[in-house]
């Protein structure tokens, strides 16, 4: 019977279905959508079909998944492996055969439509006060007549330059530094690591003018963003991002620690994919830069705490259960080296402070960037994405939260969502009369509706919508009348448009159809994204009723996803509190930019350590009134709260489409089963 034949769940895209045993994965990502890139038509020659499958149990998706899941290795894999060479963990999909349930995740190389990282680094100005410099020296040559030795000399004439009464050297230095000495006839340049503990962490014989450089990286759960600076200018020079390869274990926080307590050595998997995918986006900068990568010997790195923990090698067992006690909790400083990065040998990490146990050095960060406590006026800052980091605050004082919104904001969970890539529609219209959408796709200008549309995207098809394009879908159907305050989509009839078809037992918005494709908006899709919108903004209101206010002076939208949110479509949704749009703007990446501002000046990472001290920490999962505004914030824009800022600049019809008529859209859901 088919629905006992196999369960394949793609990752990162979240698709699944089933599929006769003995189908090749290439087949099954073809059957369900996935976008798993193939040359060869399944020869096993290209290799562009790469899949990571993952094992043991996945209780996010339900599954355990066995060693014997794909079928053995063949000798076209083992032929390719001898001439080419597979990662470890590799499979080519063409070969492997689905035998039993599997997860199988697709890095980014081997999908067609590469996804967009939207981080880059913002505009800035940053005070620049690298803890890194250069120091030219030229040391006195050996002398029988007053013996010491060639380090001490050269330690010697370094603190007189550069005052300092102490000064240490990396011993990896040691074995080459009397031929670096002889090679410079007795004059050198070194590096000089000064963040508290001064050391020379690098040496070049004779005159080296630099410039020195470093790396800001922000480690989300989804996507790893890093930006490769000039230390001296603080220009960034090159900025990148990857997916995340812990997505394989699940695509949310709680799903990985989930994975790390019920698979023995879980945790050390996450932990080296994690520091691989680091490693290899920091190859990536340099490569980009055009730089050495002996001059990048400062590095930075904010992460949420889960991440944080997996990072460093910690096991976040603690993190999944009540009182989600941390580790550690203070900054970090230490080699690379030691968190498994392949830079230079000297190479220094800081990794930025946690807040609490699921407010992140992220949200240090974003706080190091937005400086909430210096604000005259009472300000929001919603760090957007799979777990949102929410600060309030002014002068008087700051207060910080998380909430787990879930992936649904990044395309997952969605019936045609996907990661940002060209193709993705990231941008809707929907006319309010006619009902009928238009929309812009990532990777070309024209809207759906301009002459020349199909042709601008004919190379990349509309493939899906993305986080933003999801968020602005829905927004729009509140607003055209499509969709009502509850999340009921009505019906043709009621809402005048036979774009409204029907789905089981509820109906779904047609919103692109050619031939017979079609990309539609589910009730499903709908409730996914009422469930992940009232989680951020229950958080954001239990913190008013923390300092006892109703209202905010001013909303600030950070993170990848929060900088290409429309701020009247997140208010019609009802994720952010009722304020002036003017009063809405964008911090883009802040977390990046913390990170960055870390990197470029040493006194902001006692500036940011000192700050986390201050702040007040509101554990969401232990106040009762955070389940009370949930239920509260499932409705659009809320049942509660009356908006009425928003609702002077945007007309909200009063529709309702529950059969029984009471308007609770998720009561006819309840009584349905």
């Amino acid at each position: 019977m088919a629905d006992q034949d196999p369960l394949i769940i793609f990752t990162p895209s979240g698709k699944r279905g089933r599929v006769p045993e003995g189908t090749p994965v290439l087949d099954a990502a073809r059957r369900l959508g996935v976008d798993l890139d193939s040359v060869c038509g399944g020869r096993g020659k290209c290799s562009k079909c790469q899949v990571a499958p993952g094992y043991g149990e996945f209780a996010k998706h339900g599954v355990t998944v066995a060693r014997d899941a794909l079928s053995a290795w063949n000798e076209v894999e083992a032929r390719y492996d001898r001439i080419r060479g597979l990662s470890d963990g590799r499979r080519l999909g063409c070969q492997a055969r689905v035998m039993k349930d599997v997860v199988i995740d697709v890095p980014p190389e081997s999908q067609v439509h590469k996804q967009v990282v939207r981080k880059r680094a913002e505009l800035r100005d940053i005070v620049l006060s690298s803890p890194l410099s250069l120091a030219y020296v030229e040391v006195a040559a050996p002398d029988m007549h007053h013996p010491s030795s060639d380090l001490d000399r050269l330690l010697d004439a370094l603190k007189a330059q550069v005052g300092l009464e102490r000064l240490g050297i990396d011993r990896h230095l040691l074995p080459a530094l009397q031929p670096t000495l002889r090679k410079g006839k007795w004059a050198v340049t070194a590096a000089i690591h000064d963040d508290g503990d001064p050391r020379v962490v690098a040496l070049w014989p004779d005159f080296f003018e630099g410039p020195l450089h470093g790396v800001a990286v922000d480690l989300g759960s989804t996507t790893i963003a890093g930006h490769l600076v000039n230390l001296v200018t603080g220009e960034v020079l090159a900025s990148s991002g990857v997916m995340n390869p812990q997505i394989r274990y699940g695509e949310d926080l709680m799903s990985r620690v989930s994975y790390s307590m019920m698979n023995p050595g879980g945790a050390a998997d996450m932990t080296r994919v994690v520091r691989e995918g680091v490693d290899r986006l920091i190859g990536e900068l340099v490569a980009e830069a055009g730089i050495g990568a002996e001059t990048l010997l400062d590095a930075t790195f904010v992460m949420n705490p889960v991440m944080h923990h997996l990072f460093l090698g910690l096991d976040p067992y603690e993190l999944g259960q009540a009182p989600f006690a941390l580790a550690l909790s203070t900054a970090q400083r230490m080699m690379a080296s030691e968190l498994g990065l392949t830079i230079a040998p000297g190479t220094r990490a800081y990794v930025l402070p946690l807040i609490a146990g699921h407010v992140g050095a992220d949200a240090a960060a974003v706080a190091l960037s937005e400086a909430p406590h210096r604000s005259d006026d009472l300000v929001l800052v919603v760090d957007v994405g799979t777990n949102a980091e929410i600060l309030l605050g002014d002068k008087t004082g700051v207060l910080a939260c998380s909430s787990p919104t879930g992936p649904a904001f990044e395309g997952a969970q969605i019936s045609a969502g996907q990661r940002a890539a060209p193709g993705a529609i990231e941008r809707v219209e929907i006319d309010p009369v006619t009902k009928e959408p238009r929309f812009k796709v990532i990777g070309c200008d024209l809207w759906s509706t301009e002459d020349g549309f199909r042709t601008a995207v004919a190379a990349s098809g509309i493939t899906g919508i993305c986080g933003s394009g999801i968020i602005e879908v829905v927004a729009e159907m509140r607003m055209a009348g499509i969709v009502d305050p509850g999340g009921l989509i009505g019906a043709p009839e009621a809402t005048g448009t036979p774009r409204c078809i029907p789905e089981g037992r509820t109906y779904s918005y047609l919103l692109w159809e050619d031939g017979d494709r079609r990309i539609t908006v589910s009730n499903g899709d709908i409730r996914a994204i009422q469930m992940a919108k009232a989680a951020l903004y229950a958080g954001a209101r239990l913190l008013m009723d923390k300092r006892g206010v109703d209202r905010v002076d001013r909303v600030v939208l950070a993170g990848a996803f929060g900088a290409h949110i429309s701020p009247k479509h997140a208010m019609v949704l009802g994720m952010i509190p009722d304020c002036p749009l003017d009063r809405v703007t964008s911090a883009g990446n802040a977390a990046g930019t913390g990170a960055r501002i870390a990197l470029l000046n040493r006194e902001a990472r006692g500036e940011v350590e000192a700050l986390v001290r201050r702040i007040e920490k509101i554990e969401t999962a232990v106040e009762p009134r955070f389940q009370e505004h949930f239920v509260a914030a499932t409705a659009m824009p809320n049942a509660a709260d009356p908006f009425p800022i928003l609702r002077s600049v945007v007309d909200l019809p009063e529709v309702d489409f529950n059969t029984g008529g009471s308007g609770d859209g998720g009561r006819r859901r309840r009584r349905r089963g």
